[in-house]
């Protein structure tokens, strides 16, 4: 599990619009991820 302050696992993920992000290709931004954890669930 992640804690605040990790490093993220490289990823790559289709956004929104359908285009690809790359986590690699962003290795020198900041970069805020967030999480929701109930995404599609009744909760």
């Amino acid at each position: 599990m992640l804690k605040e302050g990790d490093k993220a696992p490289e990823f790559k993920v289709l956004t929104d619009s359908g285009e690809e992000f790359d986590l690699a290709d962003h290795q020198n931004e900041k970069i805020v991820l967030y999480f929701y954890p109930r995404a599609d669930t009744p909760g």
